[in-house]
């Protein structure tokens, strides 16, 4: 028997783990059992110097010295829930020594549990300094606990802000914080404090609930989706998680159906659609100023310029901001009323971050060259359409316009159909070539020698090769034209 035993205690020693050590084949006894701890700790080896002082306190339980040495080890661990149990155990059996107490007040306040740690001041002796702080502590506390009763979330903010600069992990506090932070619209800052606390709690539902709505609130909506999920997945019923997950759903279906209408050209349906997503939640800031520029260009898209105008005005007034400012340009631009969109231009360059300056630098150029223009020949103009049309656009005007004045078919006012088919000919000629197209939004000279003459070849030839399938190359369908 001794010799099984002899083999099982060798086998033990050689794990680095093990909770039994011997010493020749004999048991450890407790203070052995310390040593051994204590020589682990100063290698580092953390879990090896907790099993040693797990052996220590089995063996002595009412030993307070065994208890304390978990303390320290589970401490450096961060594991505090359990240090904080060792060192109240080894302060019950020793209820005498200051060393242990210290160090419970030290902790607890370290966890912001500064009301229990005042609790522990009256036997201590000495030690001025720390029982000052603990005093502040508890009062900031108290305070923050007040100023949240009252609503008062920018006194709370401050109170859990400096209750936070003395301790180290109270998460419970950085969680309050995070709340205060919220109804502060400071989103950024909540996020930050709500991943400390699911740092150190990765379960914490109510903090993956809150952190969805702080990202629902600045529009980041797959993040918020993401933290809904995670809270559902550990709670598939948690009301809040299932309520966030299931409003974002639904405002980004419906910005989706709006956005498929103004694809499409369907710019009143789109309108209708993207209210009707910022009415489900008249709060949420974002995305109303997200929503409302996509609105804007709708009405711009409609040729409902001072509409347009008066949208973009809104979230410019509500808070003025580069993209905002931008939109409001481009909407000027399109209603020709350029000086109005350099003025805004510029003001978006005046609050522009460095990295956003070159872009309003580039636009303030954009609408000098469109005023320039206005003043002279405007091909934009001619063919009825905004500055940032697309191709396709731009040909099914021509061929709208060329048909309609076509002067085969104004015998009438032969004279002035010549002239506008002419410059309905030369308007697409350089808004039909993208080369041709960046000159002229840069303000350059788009036919050589140009002195404000235009092109000089035959409109009817040109007419004609562009009512051909594929642009006038071989081979295409050909439109015959009939007029009369």
């Amino acid at each position: 028997m001794k010799k099984i035993l002899s083999i099982f205690y060798l086998f033990a020693t050689a794990s680095t783990t093990s909770a039994q050590a011997t010493d020749g084949g004999a048991v450890l006894s407790p203070g052995k059992l310390r040593a051994k701890g204590e020589e682990a700790m100063l290698g580092g080896k953390l879990d090896e110097a907790q099993q040693y002082y797990k052996e220590a306190a089995k063996a002595e339980p009412d030993n307070a010295l065994n208890h304390y040495r978990l303390f320290r080890v589970h401490n450096r661990m961060k594991r505090y829930a359990e240090a904080l149990k060792d060192v109240t155990t080894a302060l019950t059996l020793a209820p005498t020594k200051q060393d242990y107490r210290k160090a419970k007040i030290k902790l607890l306040k370290s966890l912001g549990q500064c009301e229990q740690a005042l609790e522990e001041l009256g036997a201590l002796e000495g030690e001025e300094e720390l029982k000052v702080d603990i005093r502040m502590c508890a009062s900031e506390i108290e305070a923050a606990e007040k100023a949240i009763f009252d609503k008062d979330w920018q006194a709370a903010s401050q109170y859990l802000g400096s209750v936070l600069k003395r301790v180290e992990q109270a998460t419970d506090l950085t969680f309050q914080r995070a709340q205060a932070l919220f109804h502060l619209e400071d989103y950024y800052g909540c996020i930050s404090d709500l991943g400390r606390v699911l740092k150190a709690h990765s379960s914490h539902l109510e903090a993956y609930e809150l952190r969805g709505d702080a990202y629902m609130k600045l529009g980041e909506h797959d993040m918020a989706i993401t933290h809904y999920r995670e809270c559902l997945k550990m709670d598939p019923e948690h009301k809040g998680c299932k309520a966030g997950h299931k409003f974002v759903k639904g405002i980004e279906k419906r910005n989706k159906k709006a956005q498929a209408f103004f694809d499409e050209g369907k710019y009143k349906e789109a309108i209708e659609k993207w209210w009707e997503s910022i009415k489900m939640d008249v709060d949420h800031v974002w995305w109303f100023r997200f929503l409302l520029l996509k609105i804007v260009k709708a009405h711009s898209k409609m040729g409902e310029h001072d509409k347009a105008i008066e949208e973009a005005q809104k979230h410019i007034n509500h808070m003025e901001s580069v993209e905002g400012l931008l939109a409001l340009g481009e909407a000027q631009i399109v209603a020709e009323k350029y000086d109005e969109a350099v003025h805004s231009y510029r003001r978006a360059e005046e609050i522009a971050p460095d990295d956003q300056k070159r872009n309003c630098q580039q636009k303030i150029k954009e609408a000098e060259v469109a005023l320039k223009q206005s003043k002279e020949k405007n091909y934009y103009k001619i063919l009825g359409v905004d500055r940032g049309a697309n191709k396709k656009e731009i040909k099914k005007a021509y061929r709208e316009l060329a048909l309609k004045w076509h002067p085969d078919k104004n015998a009438d006012n032969k004279d002035e159909a010549e002239k506008m088919f002419q410059d309905i000919g030369e308007a697409y000629e350089v808004l039909g070539d993208e080369e041709m197209r960046g000159k002229y939004d840069r303000g350059e000279p788009v036919f050589e020698n140009q002195g404000g003459g235009g092109h000089r070849g035959d409109p009817h030839q040109f007419f004609r090769q562009h009512f051909n399938h594929g642009g006038g190359g071989g081979g295409g369908q050909r439109f015959h034209v009939k007029f009369g």
